[in-house]
């Protein structure tokens, strides 16, 4: 099984979550740009976390036999701080480099007017920089949030096939697939989704424009949730073309509309399986 993650945050975790995503058959992922968990207070700051999406994580994943891509964008969180506004006048020089591959996390957190503001500007920037966009659909009154999401994108003149609306459940796909965006959807221990829900989706809904994700991050999640997923489709009666189209094939097609997916790493096989870093060193 060849599994695509077209959102996890690697940043947040060791070199051992590295392996076993090999080891459970990942060999490719998008790392969104997000909230770290603690305010930001400068734009230095972004600036340091972003040379890391581009530089440090993509060698790390390397090293493992994964080719790491990232989106680039002020998070819908933080654009409510005045002292993170000036990052949006940043984006477009990170929004030119190799590996990144839209233009994301945007949308909304708690549908303010300066989270208004920054959703529009950013879709705008992926239209200029030609990038598909990642559109954060918020966490708190999902459903309004996704309808309100859905009308900024069609506002926006962007083509809604170049969009993905993530953290998606049974309340929102349909609206979502009615758009013509793609359908994100993470899987989590305890909350958004797990995978039997995810499996109930698919049998419901298809296999098309979905993107299936961990979203694994700094609070409880697993970042195998994509390879349980392929399990539970195949326990379910899915075929394994099925499980490639999910895990493999969409991912590959949605962020290959940037037109700078790298799917060989930089690291061989070989040189995987001798690297030191799997010798339980941790980073």
């Amino acid at each position: 099984m060849r599994i695509f993650d077209p959102h996890i945050h690697m940043s947040s975790r060791t070199t051992d979550d590295y392996a076993a995503m090999h080891a459970a058959g990942v060999r490719a992922l998008v790392e969104p740009a997000f909230w770290l968990g603690q305010p930001r207070t400068n734009v230095g700051s972004f600036t340091d976390y972003f040379d890391a999406l581009v530089g440090w994580e993509p060698f790390r994943a390397s090293q493992f036999g994964i080719a790491h891509h990232c989106t680039i964008a002020l998070n819908p969180k933080e654009a409510n701080d005045p002292r993170c506004a000036p990052v949006l006048d940043l984006l477009p020089r990170y929004l030119e480099k190799d590996g990144v591959v839209a233009v994301g996390e945007i949308g909304y957190d708690s549908m303010t007017a300066e989270e208004d503001k920054a959703f529009a500007a950013q879709l705008a920037l992926a239209i200029a920089h030609d990038l598909p966009a990642m559109v954060h659909t918020p966490h708190r009154d999902k459903a309004a949030g996704t309808e309100r999401s859905i009308a900024v994108v069609r506002e926006s003149g962007i083509a809604p096939e170049r969009v993905v609306l993530d953290h998606l459940n049974e309340m929102t796909v349909a609206m979502v697939k009615e758009s013509g965006s793609w359908m994100g959807f993470s899987i989590y221990p305890d909350t958004k989704m797990d995978e039997e829900r995810m499996v109930a989706i698919l049998r419901e809904y298809g296999t098309e424009r979905v993107l299936v994700n961990s979203a694994a991050d700094w609070g409880k999640s697993d970042p195998l949730k994509t390879r349980k997923t392929g399990d539970a489709m195949l326990a379910a009666g899915f075929t394994e073309d099925d499980v490639d189209r999910v895990l493999w094939r969409n991912p590959v097609e949605f962020y290959g509309q940037s037109g700078r997916l790298a799917l060989e790493s930089e690291a061989t096989e070989a040189e995987f399986a001798g690297n030191s870093i799997l010798r339980g060193a941790r980073k």
